[in-house]
């Protein structure tokens, strides 16, 4: 009776661990998944630089750009993150795109990882980093600075140092060695509400952050990353944590 009683915890025992390990692959897969873009390519147009996909993700169309390389229509690729850009003018094709998505890296089978950025944009392209409109609210302080303001006299902070402060709708890491942080504040309006901050400081998405840096204007990184207001290298003086 008690090498029965061993023999079934043994095999209850064999059983759970099967199951463990069964179930590792499965969540790894999931993470995985929850890392890319998967798109199937309906058009390639070749330009001179740049390859241009017409593509369907998740059942929508959409305009994707990456460094020239061979595409053919058919293929399912994956990417990690792009960048939208709107009416954006291609020179070397010449045709605009009501938007479209600057990709890093392509890849035939699943990427797992954001690539490093590479490659630069030629100066003949000309586009506008898009921008959502948070809807977010603060009470500013009499006299305080807002993000209209900023935009409405852009000429006049050009190469000056203030302080700006506003809630993080968006942040993306290390790109090209820096983070890029999105504050609004609810003004402005017709595109003019998102300030964009290039800094090396870490915040958090939904906090009320103060910055203090210089403001560029028009500034072209290159690979599609074009500003008409951009606060870079900034050092972030407070950050309040979101309720």
């Amino acid at each position: 009776m008690k090498s029965i009683k061993i023999l079934m915890i043994v095999a209850v025992a064999t059983m759970f661990l099967a199951c463990v390990r069964n179930k590792k692959p499965a969540m790894v897969q999931s993470q995985n998944q929850s890392a890319f873009n998967m798109i199937k390519v309906s058009e390639v147009i070749q330009g001179g630089t740049y390859t241009y996909i017409n593509a369907t993700e998740n059942g929508t169309k959409k305009w994707l750009a990456v460094s020239k390389q061979a595409v053919n229509p058919g293929e399912v690729l994956y990417y990690y993150d792009a960048l939208p850009m709107e009416d954006f003018h291609s020179k070397e094709i010449d045709r605009t795109f009501d938007v479209i998505y600057f990709v890093n890296q392509i890849s035939k089978t699943p990427v797992d990882q954001q690539p490093a950025m590479s490659g630069e944009m030629p100066s003949s392209h000309q586009g506008k980093v898009a921008a959502d409109d948070a809807e977010v609210e603060i009470n500013k302080e009499e006299g305080e600075l807002s993000i209209a303001d900023v935009f409405a006299n852009k000429a006049e902070y050009s190469n000056k140092e203030f302080e700006i402060r506003g809630v993080v709708v968006k942040v993306n890491e290390q790109v090209m060695g820096k983070n890029w942080v999105h504050i609004q504040d609810g003004t402005g309006s017709s595109g003019n509400f998102d300030l964009t901050i290039t800094t090396q400081e870490n915040v958090k998405v939904g906090n009320q952050v103060i910055f203090k840096g210089k403001l560029t204007l028009e500034k072209d990184f290159g690979a599609g990353y074009f500003y008409e207001v951009i606060m870079e290298d900034a050092a972030l003086l407070n950050e309040a944590v979101a309720l």
